[in-house]
Parts: structure tokens; C-alpha cells; sequence
């Protein structure tokens, strides 16, 4: 039985989780801003392809168990960053193709983002995998806190590189920065995660579950059923705001789009802080035994339910409202509630024993993927149909804000409901379902 990671070893895989947003930053956000503004593309092709590429992510159970089946999470980690960096190569050359002959471009634009979806969840999914299996119990909140704020990190890092090593733009100056990124989050991969897991365990392997049987067999589990309707309901109202809290500050309060992208970091400053907060708070005031982070996942969806019902109610009150205060509590609340949920994954996925935790992960990282898939496009759509509705901007936000904010309620009492002896016998020994011997 190999040690548990250190904070040295937490770290490495953090620095993967680093390397995936960085990679997955240029699909959805530069290539995004590319195609609409250099090339005159309407915002639903970029907007759809990244939708596309969240429900090509539905497979993360199909790649979880794979993981599992093979008891070795290294190459599948390996193996999807480079289908990853892969597919944003593919997805910028095809960018810079978007003068030419429209459809074969939009086809490989296609291919690269199923390639990018694929990539993202067969790595990003044994990699949380690794992570559950191989950190002890009294670290992982502070673990999931460590891996996601080196990624938002990584997000803000190769961003900010890029974006000035992009001017003067041109095609081939997009191919060089693209393939500079995608070489250095590859490379800090490999050197990341090699040796991590440790030489194979082959007196513990055992004969998996077929990919069908085990995944009835998980989802026959109260618990693991119920956490996964949480995810998708919680992720569905978080990330319902992503595509419209900036149109929001320049069209009801009049913001200029540097002051816009401003509030937007005064956000993810919030995310970071709630992130920390959830970190510390967790690891030394979690709860004693089983779901030690729920009181956290709870506080986490009330808040953000009351910080999106203040938001409704500025998009009445118009300027003057206290915005940026009001947009940097949301962002805490998220921060809390996102990773304190990370670590109760990391938490549960080995419930049933050893050899699930590739695809109890995998199901979570679908729901997840699906909520933010939908919630985007639901978010924008509705506030589009509601402004020509009322031909005003205002009701129009405050509506789909409060729906938010209900949906937040929702996903907290949903998690108030998980307890982790949900189908437990009580020696504590897991479903005969699960049992895969």
C-alpha cells in the first residue's frame, strides 16, 4: 500500500490541473473572442462549440472506467492531455482558416472541440481520480482548494501571456502562441504527474465490472445518485451567469467594457477567497466523520441564492446600487460552495471500495459538464427573448437572476438531504452491486 500524497505530491497534480484550464482557455475564451472579432463570426458558432464540447464530455464515465479498469491513472492522463493539446491545435489552425471555404472549416472545428472534450475528460477525470485515491481523507478540502486555485491560476497566467503575445495579431503569431501553450502545459504535465501514482499495486488488481454493470451498479447507490442530481442542479444555476453578468454591468449599469472586465475579476477575486476560506475552514473545522464538507456545500448554495436575489433586485434599482460588492459576495459564495462539492467528490468516490473511483468521478465530471453546457446557452437565450419581450433590459435580468437564485435554493436543500450512510449496511460494507470481484 503505497503513502498517502504530501503537499508536495497534491501540488504536482495541481500543476496538471494548471496545465488542462490553460489548454481548455484557449478553445473558450481566445479562440471566442478570435472568431467574432477578427473574422466576423456570429457568437453562436464559438458559443456552440463550446456547448458542443461540454456534451461530448458526457463519456467521462466511459473514461473513469477505463481508468479503473486498468488500475493506472498516469496514461490516461498522459494520453488525454495530448488529445487535448491536439485538439486546440486543430481548433486554432481551423480559426485561422475562416476566410476560406466555410463548412470544411466548421468541420474540423468540430473535430478539434470533440477532440478537446474528449481530452478534458479523460484526463481531467483520472486525474481527480489519482487525486481521490491517493490523499488522505483530513486533506482533501484543502487539496481540492489547492488543485482548482492553481488552475484558475493557470486560466489567468497563460491569459494574460497570450493575450500580449498576441499584438499585433496575426494567424501565424495565433499559431505560435497556441502551439507555445499547448507545448508547455503537455510538458509541465508529464514532468507533473511522472512517478505520482508509484509503481502498479498488482496484489490488490482486480477483474473490472463491464462499463454497463458497473455503472448501474454506482447509480444504484442512494448517495452517489443523489450527489449527482446536486451537481447538475448546482452547476446548472452557477453557471447560468457566466455568459451574462457582463452584459449585465454594461447594458443596466452603463459600464464601459474595461469596467465590465474589471467587475469580472472583482469576481473571481471572490471565487479565490471563498475557495481559501473552504480550504482552511475545511480541513480544520470539517466535520468529524462522513460528508465533513456539507455544512460548507450548504452555506455555500445559500449564500449564492441570496447574492443572485441582490443582483435581481440591482437590476431594478439600476446604477447606484452597490455592484461590485455585490458581484465579489457572489463570487465568494460560488468559490465555497464549487469547492467544498470538489471535496466531498474526492470524499466519495471510493465509497463501495477501491476501484470506482474513476467512474464515480467520471458521472459527476457529466453532470457537471451537462449543467454548464445547458446553463450557458438556457442563461443567454432567456435573457434575450425576455429584453424583446419587455423591450427593456432590466426585467429582463432580474428575471433570469432570480431563477438563479431559486435554483441555488433547490440545490441546497437537495444537499442538505446527503448523508453518507444512504444505503449502507451497517458494517459499513458496500452494495453487492458494487462488489466487482
Amino acid at each position: 500500500m503505497l503513502p498517502p500524497l504530501g503537499w508536495g505530491g497534491i501540488a504536482r497534480l495541481g500543476l496538471v490541473q494548471s496545465s488542462l484550464g490553460a489548454i481548455v482557455m484557449l478553445a473558450s475564451s481566445l479562440l471566442n473572442r478570435i472568431m467574432v472579432v477578427e473574422y466576423s463570426m456570429a457568437a453562436a458558432l464559438p458559443a456552440g462549440l463550446v456547448a458542443f464540447h461540454y456534451g461530448v464530455q458526457l463519456s467521462r464515465p466511459k473514461w473513469g472506467h477505463g481508468s479503473d479498469a486498468g488500475w493506472r491513472r498516469t496514461p490516461w492522463i498522459i494520453g488525454g492531455m495530448a488529445v487535448l493539446g491536439a485538439g486546440g491545435i486543430l481548433a486554432t489552425y481551423a480559426t485561422t482558416q475562416l476566410a476560406g471555404p466555410f463548412l470544411p472549416v466548421v468541420a474540423a472545428l468540430v473535430l478539434a472541440y470533440a477532440m478537446i472534450g474528449i481530452g478534458v475528460g479523460a484526463a481531467g477525470t483520472s486525474l481527480l481520480a489519482l487525486l481521490a485515491t491517493r490523499t488522505a481523507e483530513p486533506r482533501r478540502p484543502a487539496a481540492a482548494s489547492l488543485t482548482w486555485i492553481m488552475m484558475i491560476v493557470g486560466i489567468v497566467i497563460s491569459a494574460g501571456t497570450a493575450g500580449a503575445l498576441l499584438d499585433p495579431f496575426s494567424p501565424m503569431r495565433l499559431l505560435q502562441v497556441a502551439a507555445g501553450v499547448v507545448a508547455v502545459a503537455f510538458g509541465v504535465t508529464c514532468l507533473a504527474v511522472w512517478g505520482v501514482e508509484g509503481a502498479p499495486q498488482a496484489e490488490e488488481k482486480r477483474e473490472a465490472a463491464p462499463f454497463g454493470e458497473a455503472l448501474r451498479g454506482i447509480w444504484g447507490d442512494p448517495l452517489t445518485r443523489l450527489f449527482s442530481i446536486f451537481v447538475f442542479f448546482s452547476m446548472l444555476a452557477y453557471s447560468m451567469q457566466d455568459l451574462i453578468l457582463e452584459p449585465f454591468a454594461g447594458l443596466v449599469f452603463k459600464m464601459t467594457p474595461g469596467q465590465s472586465t474589471s467587475l469580472s475579476g472583482v469576481q473571481h477575486q471572490g471565487v479565490l477567497a471563498g475557495m481559501i476560506l473552504v480550504g482552511v475552514g475545511g480541513h480544520a473545522f470539517g466535520g468529524k466523520a462522513g460528508m465533513r464538507l456539507k455544512r460548507w456545500i450548504v452555506s455555500g448554495c445559500f449564500a449564492s441564492a441570496l447574492a443572485l436575489a441582490s443582483l435581481a433586485m440591482a437590476a431594478r434599482a439600476g446604477p447606484g446600487w452597490p455592484l461590485a460588492i455585490n458581484v465579489a459576495v457572489l463570487g465568494f459564495a460560488n468559490g465555497m460552495f464549487a469547492v467544498a462539492a470538489i471535496g466531498s467528490m474526492l470524499e466519495l468516490a471510493g465509497r463501495g471500495g477501491p476501484g470506482h473511483e474513476g467512474i464515480r468521478m467520471g458521472l459527476w465530471g457529466a453532470a457537471q459538464a451537462s449543467a454548464f453546457g445547458i446553463g450557458g446557452f438556457v442563461g443567454a437565450f432567456a435573457v434575450d427573448r425576455l429584453r424583446a419581450a419587455f423591450a427593456a433590459d432590466g426585467p429582463a435580468f432580474e428575471i433570469v437572476f432570480a431563477a438563479e437564485s431559486v435554483l441555488f435554493l433547490l440545490a441546497a436543500l437537495i444537499a442538505l438531504r446527503l448523508n453518507d450512510r444512504m444505503g449502507n449496511n451497517p458494517a459499513g460494507r458496500p452494495h453487492s452491486q458494487e462488489a466487482v470481484a
